[in-house]
């Protein structure tokens, strides 16, 4: 499948590059709500900081959080070709200083299958699940008014994915390689089933330089719990709420901080 890049003007009259318009206004209105943990997040970074953007996906969180705060620096990764070359481009154009990676993040370094889905981006991962994502987006479209026969012309096809192999890193060979004595002021995951992956591809040494996590986190087979265990047993205190629209998904937003930077 061809993928064509495309303009778009967001509401702020920045232009971005993405491959879905709609897909694209969603997403800036996900990380510019005022009752959303990005958001918060953003308001406690401090300039000099690292900001990891863990499944950064076009760079729109990535630009929020360096507007937010100038002087951070945002080192964002995004595993899939046609993405990527969207998040390159918007970061060169609005957050220069930061650095945009093609790789995914997981528990060990490799390489592994992953799904893409053209129609759906933000939806794409390592372990997508079709069904579950058809689910999901229905569960939502309903909460936010549709009926069901927009939401069936809606989802009619959004979910067939391509199979690519992608690289896979980890945060701690990340921090390596890009932010080796920086204080790391926030990382924020967004990647589709695949957040507990992410943690435990920190290492011990790293947990400390961490001053607080940003993540979605799909709530399946305990995994919201175990994903808040895992930051309360390395200082960080976790919050979740669910967004009104998401009520009766697996979907969950966690903000975890350290005591000083709560």
């Amino acid at each position: 499948m061809l993928t064509t890049l495309q303009p778009l003007r967001l509401d702020d009259d920045r232009m971005v590059t993405c491959t879905s318009p709609a897909e694209a206004r969603m997403l800036w209105r996900e990380a510019m709500a005022t009752n959303g943990f990005y958001r918060h997040a953003a308001g406690h970074l401090r300039p000099g900081e690292i900001v990891l953007d863990i499944g950064a996906n076009i760079g729109l969180t990535a630009m929020m959080f360096a507007e937010s705060c100038p002087g951070i620096r945002v080192i964002a990764a995004e595993p899939v070709p046609a993405i990527f070359h969207c998040l390159q481009r918007n970061m060169a154009t609005h957050v220069p200083q930061g650095v945009s990676l093609q790789v995914a993040v997981g528990a060990v370094p490799g390489i592994m299958p992953f799904t893409w889905y053209p129609r759906a981006s933000a939806n794409s991962g390592l372990y997508a699940d079709r069904e579950g994502d058809d689910e999901t987006t229905k569960i939502f479209l309903r909460n936010s008014g549709l009926d069901d026969e927009s939401i069936g012309h809606i989802t009619a096809g959004l979910h067939d994915g391509q199979q690519i192999d992608v690289e896979v890193t980890t945060v701690s060979a990340l921090l390596a390689e890009h932010a080796r004595d920086a204080e790391i002021g926030l990382l924020k995951v967004d990647v589709e089933r695949a957040e507990l992956d992410v943690l435990h591809g920190i290492s011990e040494m790293d947990w400390p330089r961490i001053r607080a996590v940003v993540a979605e986190v799909h709530d399946t087979d305990g995994r919201l719990a175990q994903f808040c265990e895992l930051l309360s047993r390395h200082g960080l205190s976790p919050h979740s709420r669910q967004d009104p629209c998401l009520a009766g998904t697996e979907l969950h937003e966690i903000y975890a901080a350290r005591s000083s930077a709560n």
